[in-house]
């Protein structure tokens, strides 16, 4: 994985969207990770690395990759599929559930500086959407290169909202009147 990007002459460092889930060979788990590996190019698209964790090992990612998509299996997946089978990644960002000794559903959004700038985490049973972690990533993106606030429900190309008492007062009388 490339640390830079080149990007209209300048040297980008990518987002990361790091995915814990709970274990291979389970049941919502594939549909995720195919439903991202599937719309990898619009993560790529917009410097965005990435990376699925859980606590099996990488031998067990291996065969899971080898295993056929229409038996429960992965294919070859396009992004780093990472084993944290010491589970220290998990418990660091919170996902562990100790006794279980699996991860949580977690979905974290690193930003070029490496801060968390989102998380949400699942319960075991509920996926999550690529276009809603598209979505936010677009706002993310957008928060950091304008300044400017992404309202609720905010798609790329809508109107942001500037922080400023008075230019939010206009926003307000424009979309609430």
């Amino acid at each position: 994985m490339r640390a830079f990007t080149t990007v209209a002459g300048w040297s980008v460092r990518p987002f990361h969207l790091i995915l814990f889930y709970p274990l291979d060979y389970t049941f919502v788990c594939p549909t995720e990770l195919i439903a991202f590996a599937d719309r990898y190019g619009d993560f790529k698209k917009r410097n965005a690395e990435v990376l699925a964790v859980s606590v099996d090992s990488k031998y067990v990612h291996l065969a899971w990759q080898h295993t056929p998509r229409k038996a429960g299996g992965l294919g070859r997946l396009p992004f780093p599929h990472l084993s944290d089978l010491n589970k220290t990644m998990a418990r660091a960002y919170g996902v562990l559930l100790e006794e279980e000794g699996v991860a949580l559903r977690g979905l974290f959004l690193v930003d070029d500086e490496g801060i968390v700038q989102h998380a949400t985490i699942n319960n075991l049973a509920m996926g999550r959407s690529v276009d809603e972690t598209l979505r936010l990533l677009d706002a993310l993106r957008t928060v950091k290169e304008t300044g400017e606030a992404c309202p609720a429900n905010w798609r790329p190309g809508e109107e942001t909202l500037k922080p400023d008492v008075e230019e939010a007062h206009r926003y307000f009388k424009k979309h609430y009147a």
